[in-house]
């Protein structure tokens, strides 16, 4: 067992190094329909589950370390390249579809509590309702639930592992359905062309900036911009109020990280070379980082409620694929909406920069608007399950 947060990153980075040499070296069909980014989730999470990583507190420290620096810096990088002001076509379609995504996660808690009411421990709407608030927000509106709900403490304890083992397939499984998209797509029967235009537009000018060579000097230079930006904004963040329980520290740094990136994207440093690939390594390293607190062994704690949370999101997914065929959406609009709920700020603008990097405002975007309203979606949950 690893005890030691320097070996456990280094051997996070060691597998991550490893999963995109393969993904280069083999390529083929197996990493067209399994991508490298869902080998590295599922490989770093049997790390855990197998206890191959301890939850010491050097492991721990390290973890929030390491991510809490790559993450901002991670999207800053990312942005450089994208313009927003042609991703603000994408914004009544993404809001409705968020919303859409919302009531069903809603949806999803209600039924599955209505056919299995019979099988929990007494006050388990409140902890539904809970989840509600983190599955349409976040951690931090589960936490207010909780409170408001006054919800029994083993109880609870039921609700965080179905956040913990039914959110990490979730997110996995997210990730596994990009390269469908075109299949899905051409089954909902979606027009496309409006987001094509978009990331054509956008990945014009990023196209002629990667025939560039770059090395060295740009690489270095924008380890230092990035790691100095999110140092920055988490700095900044830390000290602006935490209003109600969607804006925190953490939503002010992505903000401000956000924010300098757009800025940025806009001036010369824009059309330097290196940002893209460089964000990709840090991608990879945040990604196997969120995986290596993936503890799939909790598949074995409480069943009924392990199983009870792969059937809301099967309810939850169920009703976005009616929705796709019938208002013709795309995979990208309809994954985006349903990870910035269950996922929130820190999964929807990955998930976004793995169908083109030029969409990352959207996810973000997406993601803080779920958190501002997490908490009134566990409240609207609250009152229907009380009532069942």
């Amino acid at each position: 067992m690893i005890q030691d947060g320097v070996i456990y990153i280094s051997l996070l980075i060691a597998f991550v190094a490893i999963i995109a040499l393969a993904e280069k070296q083999i390529g083929g069909k197996f990493f067209k329909y399994v991508p490298g980014i869902v080998l590295i989730y599922i490989g770093c999470a049997l790390l855990k589950t197998f206890d191959v990583f301890s939850t010491s507190e050097s492991v721990e420290t390290t973890y929030s370390t390491v991510r809490g620096l790559l993450l901002p810096a991670m999207l800053m990088l990312m942005l450089l390249q994208c313009d927003l002001r042609k991703i603000i076509r994408l914004g009544p379609k993404m809001i409705l579809t968020f919303l859409a995504a919302s009531l069903s996660i809603v949806a999803g808690f209600t039924i599955t509590y209505a056919l299995l009411k019979g099988f929990y421990a007494e006050g388990t709407w409140k902890a539904f309702a809970a989840l509600t608030a983190s599955w349409t927000g976040g951690s931090a509106n589960m936490v207010i639930l909780q409170g408001i709900l006054d919800v029994p403490e083993n109880i609870f304890g039921y609700a965080l592992i179905m956040d913990t083992v039914n959110y990490s397939f979730w997110v996995m499984f997210m990730f596994w359905l990009v390269p469908f998209s075109a299949v899905f797509n051409k089954w909902t029967k979606t027009d496309t062309s409006y987001m094509k235009g978009i990331t054509t537009e956008l990945a014009a000018t990023s196209e002629e900036t990667e025939s560039k060579s770059f090395g060295f000097v740009e690489l270095l230079s924008f380890i230092g911009l990035g790691l100095f930006i999110s140092a920055l904004s988490t700095k900044i963040g830390g000290m602006l109020p935490v209003l109600g329980a969607a804006v925190n520290a953490t939503t002010w740094t992505i903000i401000i990280a956000s924010a300098v990136g757009l800025i940025l994207a806009m001036t010369k440093i824009g059309r330097v070379p290196g940002s893209f690939e460089l964000s990709k390594v840090m991608l990879y390293i945040v990604i196997a980082l969120i995986a290596s607190h993936a503890d799939f062994s909790q598949l074995f704690q409480a069943p009924i409620y392990i199983i009870s949370g792969f059937m809301i999101l099967f309810f939850h997914g169920l009703i976005m694929v009616i929705l796709a065929k019938l208002f013709k959406l795309d995979l990208f609009t309809m994954g985006i909406a349903s990870l910035a709920n269950i996922g929130g700020v820190a999964s929807a603008p990955i998930l976004a920069g793995t169908y083109h990097r030029s969409l990352i405002p959207v996810g973000i975007l997406m993601g803080v608007f779920g958190s501002l309203l997490g908490t009134y979606f566990g409240i609207l949950a609250s009152s229907i399950l009380s009532a069942l």
